[in-house]
């Protein structure tokens, strides 16, 4: 139960974390610099999640235990939208496609029906759309 607890506020906190990350108009390299950050206190290795295939990237969620897996895989979908907003080209849709595929991959296997993950796989894949045109 303490367990739980904890992992609850965890989930609070990042919430308030990247909302005011999002809020925040402070210039792109400085946003780069938090957002690494986040990645590093709530997931892992920024680099690691920068430049490791799905595959690997879906393993490693093999260290946290079984009823946070999901939502850790939220909080790094998540960090892959906000980030994607700081880049352009190639490197954006890279992060749009593995923040697509985490957010599908979590609504295949959330015992939770989430409107606002349906909704937000439908922008990523509007945005996807729009710069193959």
């Amino acid at each position: 139960m303490l367990q739980q607890d904890y992992f609850l506020r965890i989930l609070e906190e990042f919430g308030r974390a990247l909302g005011l990350f999002t809020q925040n108009k402070k210039d792109i390299e400085l946003k780069q610099q938090e957002i690494l950050k986040l990645y590093d206190s709530y997931v892992g290795d920024n680099i690691f999640y920068h430049t490791a295939t799905m595959d690997d990237i879906m393993d490693s969620f093999g260290r946290f235990p079984e009823e946070e897996r999901l939502d850790r895989m939220e909080m790094l979908a998540e960090l892959y939208y906000a980030e994607s907003d700081l880049k352009s080209g190639p490197a954006r849709d890279v992060l749009l496609d593995k923040a697509r595929k985490l957010f599908i991959f979590i609504d295949h296997h959330s015992r939770t029906l989430s409107f606002s993950r349906q909704q937000r796989i439908m922008e990523i894949e509007q945005k996807i759309a729009k710069t193959r045109r």
